[in-house]
């Protein structure tokens, strides 16, 4: 597998960030990363080594990306996303337990910063994986016709 970062379309100062769930386009957190000058690089998958959870109680809901391997994980969608460098700490100060940075493994071989969830924040959390990501999980529960997702 290529250790490469997925930093080649972030500009200079910027840091480039996968997301997951409540920050992607369209969702209610969405506004932490553009407010502070956050632009969005590129759609990608992970590579099958994950299972996605809707994390119980938070709002605006969340889900939890869990690294599990090969031998039970699926690949999900995910936005990379670039941020200023110095708008990135204070991002990162702000995630809530279970929730973290680490490194993902993308599709395509590299690897990006990105979301992930604490094991023990997935024990009482429904499991979503089969639904490839957040935005189609979103679309389910708010009775969007399969037809009609985009």
């Amino acid at each position: 597998m290529n250790e490469q970062t997925s930093t080649a379309s972030a500009d200079p100062g910027m840091i480039p960030l996968a997301v997951v769930g409540a920050h992607i386009t369209g969702m209610p957190l969405n506004h932490e990363l553009t407010t502070p000058g956050g632009h969005l690089i590129r759609a990608a998958r992970t590579a099958p080594l994950y299972r996605l959870f809707e994390l119980p109680g938070t709002t605006p809901r969340k889900p939890g990306l869990l690294r599990v391997g090969p031998e039970s994980g699926a690949a999900i969608e995910v936005e990379i996303w670039a941020l200023p460098a110095a708008a990135f700490g204070l991002f990162v100060s702000r995630i809530p337990a279970p929730l973290g940075i680490g490194t993902l493994s993308l599709s395509d071989g590299t690897q990006a910063k990105g979301f992930l969830c604490e094991e023990i924040g997935t024990r009482d959390a429904r499991d979503i994986t089969a639904f490839g990501g957040w935005r189609a999980w979103i679309a389910e529960v708010s009775g969007v016709p399969a037809a009609d997702r985009a």
